[in-house]
């Protein structure tokens, strides 16, 4: 029941959800807790890559003595977290992960790019990714097609040695809106010739124009609304191309 205490029952399943790569919030409605509970209890004990069912209810339940702890000490493969504490970028990461899950993005897309946004460089290797998500070479192929599709990260060449690094920039959100403002402008055009060939004073002739003229006076306004704090904000500026008008 909610404002319950987990039972080991709750955290065995919580173990099993993260094997699984659920969310947190799959996990809560599998136990029937909220969302937060479960982010709690996992950050808590060890975090996604850390958590053990028995180990966590020992705590949880007060079986085992309180001791001082220090954060463990990074490996080298957790050299691009800047020496933090890898619970908290997991933290961090887990977090960023699941709003933009919430926003849309496929869970494993959400993952490399909450992993990069995390990352103090913005960049990682398709090695890298897999030893820190715990995932196949093949599912950060996947993703990162997605993402690229979505204007979200680039590839770039590694200059010390063969491998392709993945990155993100500072320009990340800027590039995403432009990229949907000209798909929406494509969605606008087609309801604008699809009005023309149904007739626009017919029914659907009337409502695929209206479609057309809302779509394109909003991405009007947006794409004006995001040059000019893309200038406020950018740490790099850039020449004004043609394809952002």
């Amino acid at each position: 029941m909610p404002g319950d205490r987990l039972t080991l029952q709750d955290r065995q399943q919580i173990a099993a959800g993260l094997r699984e790569e659920l969310t947190y919030a799959a996990i809560g409605r599998r136990i029937g807790r909220p969302t937060s509970t479960v982010t709690r209890e996992v950050m808590r004990n060890g975090g996604p890559r850390g958590y053990h069912a028995e180990v966590a209810h020992r705590v949880g339940t007060g079986h085992t003595r309180q001791r001082k702890t220090t954060p463990p000490t990074p490996s080298p493969g957790d050299a691009h977290l800047g020496g933090r504490d890898p619970r908290l970028v997991d933290e961090v990461g887990t977090q960023s992960m699941e709003l933009m899950i919430q926003a849309g993005l496929p869970q494993m897309m959400a993952r490399v790019l909450a992993a990069l946004f995390t990352t103090d460089s913005g960049s990682l290797t398709s090695a890298e990714l897999v030893r820190r998500l715990h995932v196949s070479p093949a599912s950060i192929s996947k993703a990162i097609g997605y993402l690229e599709n979505q204007a979200l990260i680039k590839r770039e060449r590694d200059p010390h040695s063969r491998a392709e690094r993945y990155s993100i920039d500072d320009d990340v959100a800027f590039h995403s809106i432009m990229a949907s403002a000209r798909a929406q402008t494509q969605i606008a055009e087609a309801c604008k010739i699809g009005a023309q060939k149904l007739g626009a004073t017919t029914p659907a002739g009337a409502r695929l124009e209206n479609t057309s003229q809302f779509l394109l006076h909003v991405i009007d306004d947006l794409v004006r609304s995001v040059q000019h704090w893309h200038k406020v904000y950018s740490t790099h500026p850039r020449k004004t191309s043609a394809t952002d008008d």
